[in-house]
């Protein structure tokens, strides 16, 4: 079971937590005894995030970096490597939907940006302090199309699964030393991406909002959407001390609607 204080002494650094799955994550960490460092764009959502955190006596902290901007990141990461991150979640926005034959170029260059290089930047500052503490959790939140490609993702389909299989790679490597690195794939989340998603729909095909919800959890046996506190539990156990012998996995919270294992 994941006490209260599970996580106390822990430095955990949450990427994306300005919302959604961030912010449900960052709450969640915090209320399990982590100090948490939050990171998004908008300064401004930020604090207004960090406000909501419990315990504001272990310093909390804002961190505005566009993951997009390689230079920020880097900026970010001389930062960082003087830290003493031992929980990394990362998380960001998922790449515009679309055919694989549409996209052009630029947009799977941003999404790679986006979604491994700048991630890789900030593994890279908090594994040399994890190593010399023989602890450390990385938690990537990606998509359960690294099981099954979704379709009208092209460019989503393809980054997250460049992002899985790196994820796994740095198991292998950094396990010996303590660290382990695992993937989250959340399934339909009550996220405002997903009110973007159903808005579209909805104004595409003159459905209701009931009609067009029913639709899109008709293939998912709890016949509903999750909560983001629903994938933030899993996030909170594999970032705790309960999990040292979880490592490369890819943990699905979606219902159960991913047809495969």
């Amino acid at each position: 079971m994941l006490t209260r204080d599970a996580l106390a002494g822990k430095h955990a650094l949450v990427c994306g937590a300005s919302q959604g799955i961030g912010l449900a994550t960052a709450q969640l960490l915090a209320r399990s005894g982590a100090r948490v460092s939050l990171l998004a764009r908008d300064m401004q959502k930020l604090e207004l995030a960090r406000e909501s955190l419990e315990h504001p006596e272990r310093k909390h902290r804002s961190l505005s970096c566009d993951m997009s901007d390689l230079v920020a990141v880097r900026r970010l990461k001389n930062e960082l490597l003087a830290s003493d991150v031992d929980i990394l979640v990362c998380n960001t926005g998922g790449p515009s939907p679309g055919p694989l034959l549409e996209a052009d170029t630029n947009q799977f260059l941003e999404a790679f940006t986006q979604h491994l290089l700048s991630h890789d930047l900030l593994v890279k500052s908090v594994v040399p302090g994890m190593r010399e503490r023989r602890f450390g959790r990385i938690i990537n939140i990606i998509s359960t199309s690294v099981k099954a490609p979704l379709p009208g993702l092209g460019v989503s389909n393809s980054i997250r699964g460049a992002v899985a299989n790196w994820a796994k790679t740095l198991a292998n490597e950094l396990g010996p030393h303590g660290i382990t690195v695992n993937n989250v794939l959340p399934g339909y989340t009550e996220t405002q991406r997903l009110e973007q998603i159903l808005q579209n729909t909805m104004a595409r095909t003159g459905r209701t909002r009931q009609e067009v919800s029913d639709a899109f959890t008709a293939d998912v046996p709890a016949r509903r959407f999750a909560r983001s506190e629903e994938v933030a539990y899993a996030v909170a156990y594999l970032s705790s001390p309960l999990a040292g012998y979880v490592n490369g996995i890819n943990l699905p919270v979606d219902g159960g609607r991913t047809v495969c294992l």
